[in-house]
């Protein structure tokens, strides 16, 4: 299986680098709020690179072919602050990467954890047609896949394709809406200015014939 690694917003370099200008004291910072700050972000990505740990303990069913795990960064917080939160997320992660996934026996799945339990979300498709993951697990924080990178790439552009395709469908339809929109609007227009002209004329014509009358009965 390839592994492709943590997604982008974890840095395993950061803790190094900082403990190292600890240790110096050549990158200092003169405020405590501002080392304060660090100390927080430093924690996070332990605290990341630990969930991260977890995470590669966990085995895959046979039928999981590739597997991301999409974290948001609230979700991070949230289960950095409350274990509670943090052992249920790893549980239900555990539950659906251990499951037999439909539909078997070779499948993508893709978690996606937020900031509470509700927003939790699993999705599976057939690796038959796997152009969505690839397309939503670009930025996972957690991704495993047995496939090679050229064939994840031509699914990707596969369905960027149709992706744009359909996208291209849908504005031809709204512009045949709106043209048809405007045809009627212009004969509604149109009939309405008749109407106009028409009662216009009848009123000038009956003007004309009660002046005519007035003269000459007279």
């Amino acid at each position: 299986m390839a592994l492709n690694g943590i997604g982008q917003n974890y840095d395993p370099n950061n803790v190094a680098r900082t403990e190292k200008a600890d240790r110096t004291g050549k990158f200092a910072l003169g405020k405590t709020e501002n080392t304060q700050e660090l100390s927080e972000a430093e924690e996070m990505e332990r605290f990341k690179k630990e969930f991260y740990a977890e995470l590669e303990k966990i085995p895959r069913d046979r039928t999981i072919a590739n597997v991301a795990v999409h974290i948001s960064e609230e979700a991070f917080k949230n289960m950095k602050e409350d274990p509670e939160y943090r052992e249920r997320m790893l549980s239900l992660i555990r539950r659906d990467m251990t499951g037999s996934v439909a539909p078997a026996p070779d499948c993508s799945l893709m978690i996606m954890v937020g900031a509470s339990a509700k927003d939790y979300r699993a999705h599976s498709w057939s690796v038959n047609n796997d152009s969505e993951f690839y397309a939503r697990s670009q930025n996972s924080f957690y991704k495993k896949t047995s496939g090679k990178k050229g064939n994840q790439k031509e699914l990707l552009e596969e369905y960027l394709e149709k992706r744009a395709q359909a996208k291209k469908q849908q504005q031809a339809l709204w512009d045949e809406k709106t043209a048809k929109a405007e045809q009627e609007r212009s004969r509604l227009t149109r009939a309405w200015r008749n109407e106009r002209q028409m009662a216009e004329a009848s009123s000038a014509y009956e003007a004309f014939q009660n002046i005519d009358c007035k003269t000459f009965c007279h």
